[in-house]
């Protein structure tokens, strides 16, 4: 951009200036540097189109950030800079910077990474840094002339002038200094070269005439990228950055951006008395915010007040009853007390026996000496069965506050308009890590943040302590749960200072052993022909396929299928291990359970005849029935699945109707080995509730074992596919 287009902008501006259209006053918030908080100086141009001043660019990447590399706890990298006012960047910030920066010595050129403070957001500088920046020289200016105008007392001094300098008159922007008029003379005579100079009012403010490249320094920038929006010379377009960007001349980006800045000024003036209008009705609303601001703290001032009234009134409740049975006890002890006073000699009721044992006449000592017998006696077998008349502990009189304090904990702004989250849990899960889903039943995205608490529950401790997590999303993963134990979890929505009510409180059960992680192995024993794999190895599904319907064209009665068999690819040797599954609705016949490597090797290395009507396939031993097996203990153990049911395997006390034997079929099929034990167990995960269990021989390898007849599907959960158990938080 030339000097001449440039002045004219400029002339643009400041006529604008003094009509009053705009105010050096109103524009003095665009002035200042979103880092240091003051004026700008020299300031430099981002990617994201914020300004900044030269030297905090330097200071935030060079001084900053390698200070908290150093000493992250320390608070020298801004007390040394008193320039920087911004917030000390965030530990994940510093590990982007330090993986995709700048580092000297360093080569291989690697971009830079800048945390601008005006967005807020890392951009980055490419391999050049700083150096690819240009100066914003339009704001620059602008600057200058605000501070002219700000300081239109204050005089700028001759530069060349002998002490005392004199007050200048013109500044050479050629030469970069300001001189008076008699310097301005001598250094710039007529008819030298120096008197072609290019001279202005006195001002601090030079810049060049010709704008040059970055990333060219002796080439001038003449094209404007309008992918990267920033001036380009021809060595950027030729075989630079900007090779494949869409470009355009400097004079037509010039009066393009020049005219839609001017029509938008235009509009904006033209509209002035709308947004006097808006600025008068944001007033009012700022009056009204106020007035609204002091009726709500009066109400919740005035509520409090009634807390207080409650609290003072069984405060004075509770120390009246208090005081009625310390007095009461008083008294009775006292009473006591006197009355083992009277036992003691010349005193009291021993002291009145003694006077009546004086009496010498008969009858009028035996009619006083029967009632006083009487009181002696009563009296002395209170000595032998010592009892005091009242208990001095006031455990009866200890109040329970735990409850209260729990609410009162909860006491916060509530909104109507703030939907109540509620717990999903059919897409929650509860592994070694629990992934709690939540939704909104009526508004989608009514809240910006969430509280999850959960806490554990057991008999030894009822009221345990809710742990809290916040989360910005509507799931959060929880790690380190324990196993065989039930957590409750509630959430809460959060909107600004306005929360919702608590969700209903959801139980999850965690399984009764550590998850164990496997694949479907695709390699022993594993038919490629009827069975097929995912890529993942997470799913398998069965296929009958052409050597089916080839076998059963050599029959005539009938075809007998075979179970096609498939494993996990790791095995158990010891320990106690969970896993679990989902098995197809459409699933004709599906066995599931765990076998050992000799056993699986007797399966799976024994073919059958598919077409032989003397074989019949069982669950996995040569017996024929799975039944008959049940009181020893064998190296597998198979339970049949199909058809939406879940069958439990005859028991010898079991009754004969089949009909208890056969449950709805789980959404979800969990299996726990115990190999210290010898014990398998079945479970409907979604509930972690144990459907059977029976003893299994674990003296060799175990492995999951899967079979599947006809149409069949299984799918592994992805807690058990994950090899660090893991889950994502876009599920």
């Amino acid at each position: 951009m030339c000097e001449s287009d440039e002045g004219s902008e400029f002339a643009y501006i400041m006529k604008l200036i003094e009509k009053g259209k705009v105010t050096i006053k109103n524009i003095e918030r665009e002035l200042i540097c979103p880092a240091c908080k003051e004026l700008f100086t020299h300031p430099l141009i981002l990617p994201c189109q914020h300004s900044i001043c030269h030297k905090c660019v330097k200071e935030i990447l060079f001084f900053t950030l390698e200070d908290s590399f150093t000493d992250l706890g320390s608070e020298s990298s801004n007390q040394s800079s008193p320039r920087i006012r911004i917030h000390s960047p965030s530990l994940d910030r510093i590990d982007r910077v330090n993986r995709s920066g700048w580092k000297r010595n360093s080569l291989t050129p690697r971009t830079t990474i800048f945390p601008c403070p005006g967005c807020r957001h890392d951009v980055d500088l490419g391999e050049r840094g700083i150096n690819g920046l240009f100066r914003n020289f339009t704001l620059e200016t602008i600057v200058e002339r605000y501070r002219q105008a700000a300081r239109a007392a204050t005089a700028i001094m001759c530069d060349v002038c002998k002490p005392p300098p004199q007050e200048s008159t013109k500044s050479c922007m050629d030469c970069s200094a300001s001189y008076c008029n008699e310097c301005f003379k001598i250094h710039h005579p007529w008819g030298t070269v120096k008197a072609q100079h290019e001279y202005v009012g006195p001002t601090t403010n030079f810049r060049p005439k010709i704008l040059m490249c970055p990333e060219h320094e002796m080439e001038r920038v003449n094209m404007y990228c309008e992918i990267c929006r920033r001036p380009v010379c021809h060595l950027c377009k030729l075989g630079g950055s900007h090779a494949n960007h869409r470009v355009t001349t400097m004079s037509t980006a010039y009066k393009t951006l020049k005219e839609k800045l001017s029509k938008d000024i235009e509009y904006l003036i033209s509209k002035e008395s709308q947004v006097k209008g808006q600025i008068s009705e944001l007033g009012l609303l700022m009056k009204e915010t106020e007035c609204n601001g002091e009726r709500a703290k009066e109400e919740a001032s005035n509520n409090f007040d009634k807390l207080f009234d409650v609290l003072e009134e069984r405060r004075s409740a509770a120390l009246r009853a208090i005081e009625a049975s310390k007095n009461l006890r008083l008294e009775k002890l006292q009473t006591q007390i006197e009355e083992y006073q009277g036992l003691l000699e010349n005193s009291g009721l021993v002291g009145y026996a003694q006077e009546v044992l004086k009496e010498t006449d008969q009858s009028c000592f035996v009619q006083t000496a029967k009632q006083l017998h009487v009181r002696i006696q009563k009296a002395t077998e209170s000595l032998k069965s010592f009892r005091p008349a009242a208990q001095t502990s006031f455990e009866d009189y200890v109040i329970d506050i735990t409850k209260q304090e729990e609410v009162l904990g909860d006491l916060s702004f509530y909104s109507s308009g703030l939907d109540v989250p509620e717990i999903n849990e059919e897409k929650s899960r509860m592994y070694n890590n629990a992934l709690i889903c939540w939704e909104h039943l009526v508004k989608e995205d009514s809240a910006d943040t969430y509280i999850l608490e959960y806490r554990k529950l057991n008999r030894e401790e009822e009221n345990a302590t809710w742990q809290e997590i916040e989360a910005c999303s509507k799931s959060k993963v929880i790690s380190d749960l324990e196993n065989n134990s039930s957590y409750a979890f509630r959430v809460r929505g959060y909107k600004g200072s306005i929360c919702s009510p608590w969700s209903r409180e959801v139980i999850l059960h965690t399984p009764a052993a550590p998850v164990f992680s496997f694949l479907f192995d695709d390699k022993c024993g594993y038919n490629s022909e009827r069975l097929m794999l995912n890529p993942r190895r997470t799913s398998v599904e069965s296929r009958a396929g052409f050597p089916l319907l080839l076998g059963a064209e050599r029959i005539q009665v009938g075809c007998y299928t075979t179970l096609d068999y498939i494993i996990g690819d790791t095995g158990i040797t010891k320990g106690k291990h969970f896993w679990a599954f989902h098995v197809e609705s459409y699933s004709y016949l599906v066995k599931v359970g765990v076998a050992s490597n000799t056993k699986l090797k007797e399966w799976l290395h024994n073919p059958r005849d598919v077409t032989s009507p003397r074989y019949e396939q069982d669950s996995g031993h040569d017996s024929g029935s799975e039944d008959t097996c049940f009181d020893s203990s064998q190296p597998f153990t198979l339970i049949t699945l199909g058809m939406n049911k879940f069958f439990i395997p005859k028991a010898p006390t079991a009754p004969k109707d089949s009909a208890n034997r056969i449950l709805p079929m789980p959404s979800c099929i969990g299996i726990c080995l115990d190999c210290d034990r010898g014990k398998v167990g079945f479970y409907d995960a979604d509930h972690m509730k144990c459907l059977y269990e029976r003893q299994v021989d674990c003296s060799g390898t175990m492995y999951p074992a899967f079979a599947l007849m006809g149409s069949a599907g299984i799918h592994l959960e992805e807690a058990i596919t994950a090899k660090y158990l893991e889950y994502r938080d876009d599920m």
